[in-house]
């Protein structure tokens, strides 16, 4: 109740902000002074070094996965908060020194509205990857989340039962998962140049409780004969075996000789069940694949949604370009305030199901486009005649918009409005944000009337984590 009522206050005070122009200074100021009881746990940061006080090997994991984990809620909200003003004084620095946007030192020519807390802090991960590595008992075949280094020779693989980000679900699948490769003949794949056959393990569920399984499994040497033996008795496990208590609706598989591949580079293939889970986020229902993207945190999407929608209300009976547009999720949101949504993805399993996602609503002003941010919208910007006003989303991963990308937002004449939305502001997204809104660059071809910030809104996607999504409005 605490959350909604914030978000309502937060978007109340989104469409005031774009309406009417303010004093900015007393905005831009911390919410909230760092509490004394803050400031005495930072002091008394824990160590495990020799000499330090020591922690068990859980604590460790957490403060690495978790870092804020022994914070209130409320504090890691107020940390939260002082760093995204921090990252975004950086960005105005920059820009200043650009002649692009006139900043006082120690103060933002825009306002940073107050976080958006999300709905649900524990247990809120619907999709979480385990990895296989040596265990606290020497066990390579220990199915969690690893600390440690290579180069240090020191890594250990821990269980993640007592997490605070971690559903008991997707524990109880890794625990499974764990103990069928410890029966099995094969070998772990830790190193791939050391052989091995077991790799990771995704686990993906919904808020109406289905869960699907996704098993990495390097073939090595393997035959196809071979390998089909160990699917088959992996299918055992799980839907007869003691697996069936996690009671899975998909179980994937996916043979790869690299680190990450998607289903073009090497098929996943459905070894039991349904080959899709759902979810509903704002009365829209969507099916996420196994390659798919979406967000990590359902009640905080749906308030990130929120707060885009309302950001971008001016434009309504619009054109919205979302980029980077996943299964659709923002743009089938958005659609029955928009004339038109054209969305981009990498992933063709993602536009796939983008695509299935509007017939399913009954959504038809939204097309979705598969390839490349980078080669399609090049293509697409001189052939776009917008219906209304056009608006771009950006919701990129962290390594942040292609070159090219930036370049043809940035001189698209009737680009008036961009919202950025970064999960890493302080990384690649930062030179996106400098290109956007530095002043023109002939020899980059940055030619464009550059952009300048108007509003920022944090929205917290992970709970005690030190990450959060920033939501940029850029304007011109």
């Amino acid at each position: 109740m605490h959350s909604c009522k914030m978000l309502t206050a937060v978007l109340k005070c989104v469409g005031d902000l774009l309406k009417v122009p303010v004093s900015y200074a007393t905005l831009n100021r911390s919410v909230v002074c760092t509490s004394s009881t803050e400031k005495r746990r930072r002091r008394k940061k824990k160590s495990w070094v020799p000499g330090g006080e020591a922690l068990s090997l859980e604590e460790r994991l957490a403060d690495t996965v978790t870092p804020l984990w022994r914070l209130s809620y409320e504090e890691q909200l107020q940390w939260k908060q002082e760093q995204q003003h921090k990252i975004l004084l950086q960005m105005a620095d920059h820009l200043a020194q650009d002649s692009s946007l006139a900043s006082s030192k120690g103060e933002l020519p825009f306002p940073v509205l107050p976080i958006v807390p999300s709905p649900v802090r524990n247990g809120y991960r619907n999709k979480s990857t385990f990895s296989v590595n040596k265990g606290v008992d020497g066990d390579p075949k220990t199915v969690g989340f690893y600390i440690g280094t290579g180069k240090g020779r020191n890594i250990v693989c821990i269980r993640s039962d007592h997490l605070p980000n971690m559903p008991s679900k997707h524990n109880l699948v890794g625990r499974c998962y764990e103990d069928f490769i410890r029966a099995s003949p094969l070998k772990p794949c830790i190193l791939f140049h050391d052989g091995g056959h077991w790799r990771e393990i995704t686990v993906r569920t919904n808020s109406a409780g289905n869960t699907m399984a996704i098993v990495y499994f390097h073939p090595q040497n393997l035959s196809p004969e071979e390998i089909d033996v160990h699917k088959a008795s992996l299918v055992e496990y799980f839907t007869k075996g003691p697996g069936t208590v996690c009671q899975l609706d998909s179980l994937y598989f996916q043979e790869s000789t690299m680190t990450r591949c998607s289903h073009e580079d090497s098929p996943y293939q459905l070894l039991y069940g349904e080959p899709h889970i759902y979810e509903e986020i704002l009365g829209f229902k969507f099916r996420i694949s196994a390659d798919s993207f979406f967000q990590v945190n359902r009640g905080a999407a749906e308030a990130l949604y929120m707060t885009v929608m309302e950001l971008n209300k001016a434009n309504e009976k619009g054109t919205l370009l979302d980029v980077c547009c996943g299964t659709g999720a923002i743009g089938i949101s958005l659609s029955p305030r928009l004339k038109k949504v054209i969305g981009i993805e990498l992933i063709e399993q993602a536009v796939e199901d983008a695509q299935y996602n509007a017939a399913l609503n009954d959504v038809h002003n939204c097309e979705f486009i598969s390839g490349k941010a980078e080669i399609v919208l090049p293509k697409l910007i001189p052939t776009l005649h917008s219906e209304g006003a056009l608006t771009a989303v950006v919701n990129p991963s962290r390594a942040g918009l292609h070159y090219r990308v930036i370049q043809a937002l940035r001189n698209h004449p009737n680009l008036q409005r961009l919202i950025y939305i970064s999960c890493k502001p302080e990384g690649e997204a930062m030179r996106n944000f400098r290109e956007l809104c530095g002043k023109p660059d002939l020899k980059r071809k940055l030619i464009g009337e550059p952009f300048k910030p108007k509003l920022a809104i944090p929205v917290d996607m992970f709970p005690h984590t030190p990450h959060c999504e920033l939501v940029l409005v850029l304007e011109r």
